[in-house]
């Protein structure tokens, strides 16, 4: 049996630490380039990086809002593939999960 009131903390606690984050590579990338040409080139390397952190952290946050919507409409833990129950194991792992393991697995092999 989900503990909802746990689930909706643990992915509230999650949003807020994401949203700090995001917020951070944002300002960081909107920083004037340094005149330096070394410098900047390694600057553009490390916002080649933190851009790809930042497209994960919103992925991340467009799943944790997904799962606080299944929590209000009672569906969190059935699978939004298959219907079946996602196991109490990887909602621990991943409370935003919205796939069984098994289709997991298989939309996974599929890209």
């Amino acid at each position: 049996m989900v503990d909802q009131a746990h689930r909706e903390k643990q992915l509230t606690e999650r949003l807020t630490v994401l949203e700090g984050r995001l917020h951070r590579i944002e300002t960081h990338l909107e920083q004037p380039a340094d005149k330096d040409w070394e410098e900047n080139a390694t600057a553009s390397e490390m916002d080649e990086v933190l851009d790809e952190l930042g497209h994960a952290g919103n992925a991340e946050v467009q799943a944790i809002h997904a799962a606080l919507e299944r929590l209000k409409s009672g569906t969190y833990g059935t699978c939004t593939r298959c219907a079946g129950q996602i196991s109490e194991k990887r909602l621990d792992a991943l409370p935003h999960a919205s796939l069984c393991m098994a289709c997991a697995r298989e939309v996974a092999e599929k890209r």
